[in-house]
């Protein structure tokens, strides 16, 4: 009854969304689809007698209910927090105007206006996540009366398990249930007994309790290294009866990675990620690098010449000093830089280790005796890393991220965490730049490097690019 319940509320939700789309695509088309919309409105009639169009527009309805359905507006909402759901809502209504476009370049759709898809993208997304919002709060108002409730049994009694039922029961509007707990008599099981919890039996005894009960889902607490045979057991038991099988995704007890879901090959599996960046957050994040340092390529293209007449002008050398860098999942690739030294600056490092400002493996002289005269303008304006730009249009950089370290400085690290900096791409500045830059202690740059990637947005980004001036300019953000 549950199932037929959920099906048809499924094809509610179906059914809704197609509708909102038609009639936001209508509207639209009727608004601004046309310099005037008596013209708009003749053409719009006008598509109903053709059946081409009719053919098109059903291709259309095909495509949008495959778009909404892979952004996951059709899966259970239970758990999902009212920002994610926005966000599937969003990314598929923004899917949906490309597919128009896309559609209005292969036909020819000239209604489809920057002013035609502002008005179909609001419209629409805003009549889905008001009706999402709406059915949300009303089955939240259900719940928490006691309907639409799904009852779960948790397998094991440790600190994990009884944190997860504390967890569920804190959130009522959820709709969950604990109906106890099962696990065999071990020594922490005198401290459970504590609790307010019930252990409704042993592992031996839970296919009888299962045929006796009703039992939505079982959650898998138990030890995965000491207990695997028992919780593959319960898991078929599960399977048998049509039940759903839940476990926690952090088995290894990890303090900051992140576990998702990744599908591959039609299989199932975890994934934990030691940063907090997203594969979406991660393109968007690579379009704007992209984008921003090729505008600062060609907008600084006469600064990079000046520049490059006067290195050669006034010191034997390249333009350009190269180095093998430690970027990306310590993947190796030549930095560009201009150069600021003397030829043979990087023989003569080892004569120069004892002058070594910086604690641990890095290497830096505030007053390097390898610099020329204008290269100590350039490193104190920042200039000699502009040439970066081109490392981050080619990919290996990016704009913001931890700074990427020589191959001499990377084999100096000798503690594991330091090299979460390496998950991420490396860039031309980051919260070391703003904070001081030679004056922060190795470890405290190691931290901040961290406390980057930890607390990782776009928004985060874009501040450290707005500091990066001013730090420039004062001198603070130069080596």
């Amino acid at each position: 009854m549950q199932e037929t319940k959920r099906r048809l509320l499924l094809s509610v939700y179906k059914m809704f969304d197609l509708c909102v789309v038609v009639l936001s695509f209508g509207l639209a088309m009727l608004l601004v689809g046309s310099e005037s919309p008596a013209h708009s409105l003749a053409e719009f009639l006008s598509m109903k007698v053709k059946l081409w169009n009719f053919v098109i527009f059903g291709v259309m309805l095909v495509v949008w209910h495959v778009l909404l359905s892979l952004c996951g507006l059709y899966e259970s909402k239970r758990l999902a927090t009212r920002r994610s759901e926005i966000t599937e809502v969003l990314r598929g209504t923004t899917l949906i105007c490309i597919s128009v476009i896309a559609v209005a370049r292969v036909v020819t759709i000239h209604m489809v206006t920057l002013a035609f898809l502002a008005l179909f993208w609001a419209v629409s997304s805003a009549c889905v996540v008001s009706a999402r919002l709406i059915v949300r709060r009303l089955l939240e108002y259900m719940r928490r009366r006691g309907r639409n409730l799904h009852y779960i049994l948790i397998l094991g009694t440790n600190q994990r398990a009884v944190a997860f039922a504390s967890r569920i029961e804190a959130r009522p509007e959820l709709g969950y249930r604990v109906l106890g707990f099962v696990d065999d008599d071990w020594e922490g099981t005198a401290g459970f007994l504590t609790t307010e919890y019930t252990l409704c039996c042993d592992v031996e005894g839970l296919s009888d309790y299962l045929r006796k009960n009703v039992v939505d889902e079982v959650a898998i607490y138990l030890p995965l290294r000491s207990f695997y045979e028992d919780a593959s057991r319960v898991a078929a038991l599960c399977e048998q009866h049509g039940i759903i099988t839940r476990f926690d995704s952090d088995i290894f007890d990890l303090k900051n990675a992140k576990p998702r879901t990744d599908n591959f090959d039609g299989e199932a599996h975890i994934a934990v990620c030691g940063h907090a960046l997203e594969a979406q957050s991660l393109l968007l994040k690579r379009i704007l690098d992209s984008a921003i340092s090729l505008f600062l390529l060609i907008f600084l293209a006469p600064l990079f010449f000046a520049v490059s007449v006067l290195i050669k002008f006034t010191s034997p050398g390249p333009v350009f000093f190269c180095q093998e860098r430690v970027g990306l999942n310590k993947r190796r690739f030549k930095i560009y830089k201009f150069r600021t030294m003397v030829r043979d600056a990087e023989q003569l490092m080892a004569q120069l280790e004892a002058l070594n400002e910086v604690s641990g493996p890095v290497f830096k002289i505030k007053n390097d005796p390898r610099l020329t005269p204008l290269g100590k303008f350039l490193r104190r304006t920042s200039i000699d890393e502009l040439p970066q730009l081109f490392n981050v249009l080619r990919g290996d950089m990016s704009l913001v991220g931890p700074r990427p370290m020589a191959v001499r400085d990377f084999e100096g690290f000798n503690e594991d965490w330091q090299r979460l900096r390496f998950s991420v791409r490396p860039g031309i500045t980051c919260l070391w730049q703003i904070s001081g830059r030679n004056l922060v202690p190795f470890q405290k740059w190691m931290e901040l490097d961290m406390q980057y990637i930890e607390h990782w947005t776009l928004w985060l980004d874009l501040k450290i690019l707005a500091r990066t001036i001013p730090a420039v300019l004062k001198g603070t953000g130069a080596a």
